[in-house]
């Protein structure tokens, strides 16, 4: 599969449900990395979610139904940066260029809000993303933080800095 073949669009509140499945199974690829609903309570409304904040939320649908990946991207005014979250793709769909279409949207997003950079927290356990995020630019920031959720989640944080970029 390509990105080519995957349409972007906005998220829909009504995509709950399929957003939640490929959460969860990208988390199922992790040890002790547990999908619980009770934890997401942005997902039952995705698109009020992140319109309520300034937000977007961008999805693909998989050919075969549900949704093949998504990215949101909410302002941060304190930090003049955009939160990028929300980032999975089913195994299918990795390494097809997908990802980086949704990226593009959200880097679109950011340079036309005046942002001067983009943010993200990552569980550490998530090294593929990781790879992912500093191939894009992303560098890691120091320190790390602790969700007291339900996988007992620790955190890395990245940043890019888009003032010069390309």
């Amino acid at each position: 599969m390509t990105a080519q073949l995957l349409p972007l669009r906005p998220a829909r509140d009504d995509d709950s449900a399929p957003l939640a499945a490929l959460i969860a199974a990208s988390f199922a690829e992790y040890p002790n990395c547990v999908f619980e609903w009770a934890e997401f309570p942005e997902l039952r409304q995705p698109a009020s979610h992140f319109a309520a904040k300034g937000g977007r939320l961008w999805v693909a649908d998989a050919p075969e139904g549900g949704i093949a990946a998504s990215l949101g991207a909410t302002p941060v005014p304190a930090q003049n940066a955009v939160e990028i979250t929300k980032v999975y793709a089913a195994p299918a769909f990795r390494g097809s260029g997908l990802a980086q279409a949704l990226f593009g949207e959200a880097l679109r997003f950011a340079r036309d809000g005046g942002f001067e950079a983009m943010m993200l927290w990552s569980d550490t356990r998530f090294a593929r993303g990781h790879r992912f995020y500093e191939k894009l630019g992303f560098r890691r920031w120091p320190g790390e933080r602790y969700l007291a959720d339900v996988s007992e989640t620790w955190e890395f944080h990245f940043r890019l800095d888009l003032r010069g970029a390309p």
